[in-house]
């Protein structure tokens, strides 16, 4: 996907569009951290403790559970 940067006041904003915040489970209230190895962006939505947790969690498991099977698709 290609966007370009909306003049915003003295500011340039890029908009996302609804289905990635969807995706993201962003919305207007969302705080993001923002990386930049100075050429490119990465835009990262800051989750709550117990949603991050959560997440790990469920990152763990499917480690757990698909781990083996993934090394070896990697090979």
């Amino acid at each position: 996907m290609l966007k370009t940067l909306t003049k915003h006041g003295n500011s340039l904003a890029l908009v996302i569009d609804k289905p990635i915040l969807e995706l993201l489970h962003a919305s207007a209230e969302t705080p993001f951290e923002i990386i930049t190895d100075g050429r490119s962006l990465v835009l990262t939505p800051v989750r709550e403790e117990a949603e991050e947790k959560k997440f790990n969690d469920a990152i763990e498991m499917v480690h757990k559970r698909f781990g083996n099977a993934m090394r070896e698709l990697a090979k």
